[in-house]
């Protein structure tokens, strides 16, 4: 498989930022600037995703999954903090499912414990087809806005626009299906690392009940709630954000 973009910078116990949907590396943008003054930061972008649009996509989590731990274990890296947002929150999931022993604390962002997320503004299947019918440029043109409480006038919406400038439908597809067929519901209670969970509560990916799954099943787990936020806290209250991440952590 043809190598994918991996930032890495800063100095310090490695953290591991895993992007989502339509995401990129790029999409870290502000929290590498502030968390790396403290932590080695490592932000992938997945197969087919923003950097690595070149790269042929995956249509499984526990794929990726897999993938990122063998980059990981390239950089002879034997112990890290994981954050997964959104997709990428199954992905790390399934990361700690692996390989749970080289993983110390676990943020899980905006994200669930089933990839056919009930109640999202719009079931994965359809999300499916609208593709197929509307192609990806007016995908991302729909979906994208609904991150942001704001929507296009968000400060950092430039950043989703970015990651998404060379993506192909291919890929949007692939994740959709990598999704829809992913379950961590059962695991959950074997996550045995400090986890704190994130969310805003506008997001429309994901309801409260979600993330109420998350905090009731993983054992050593808090829940911290943006007030006025949608699914991208990071870029709309960034400093908020990064702060929040560097108290869990430290």
């Amino acid at each position: 498989m043809q190598q994918i973009y991996i930032d890495d910078i800063g100095k310090g116990f490695p953290l591991v930022l895993i992007h989502g949907y339509l995401g990129s590396s790029e999409m870290w943008l502000l929290q590498k600037k502030f968390l790396s003054k403290n932590y080695r930061i490592i932000t992938p972008a997945l197969p087919g995703f923003g950097e690595s649009y070149n790269v042929k996509s995956l249509n499984s989590i526990n794929k990726m999954a897999q993938m990122l731990l063998k980059l990981i274990n390239e950089k002879n890296i034997n112990k890290f903090h994981l954050l997964g947002h959104s997709m990428g929150g199954m992905i790390v999931q399934e990361m700690v499912k692996i390989s749970e022993k080289k993983i110390k604390k676990l943020i899980c962002f905006a994200t669930g414990s089933i990839g056919d997320i009930p109640d999202r503004f719009e079931s994965i299947d359809t999300s499916i087809e609208n593709l197929k019918e509307e192609g990806i440029k007016e995908t991302v043109k729909r979906i994208t806005p609904k991150w942001f409480v704001k929507g296009q006038k968000a400060k950092n919406y430039y950043l989703c626009e970015n990651a998404v400038k060379q993506i192909k439908e291919v890929t949007a597809y692939n994740a959709l299906v990598a999704m829809k067929s992913w379950r961590g519901y059962e695991n959950l209670k074997n996550i045995k690392q400090d986890t704190l969970i994130i969310w805003g509560d506008k997001d429309v990916s994901y309801n409260f009940n979600q993330v109420d799954i998350l905090k009731k099943n993983i054992p050593n787990s808090k829940l911290k709630i943006f007030k006025d936020c949608g699914h991208n806290v990071h870029l709309e209250e960034p400093q908020k954000f990064n702060e929040t991440v560097k108290n869990f952590l430290s």
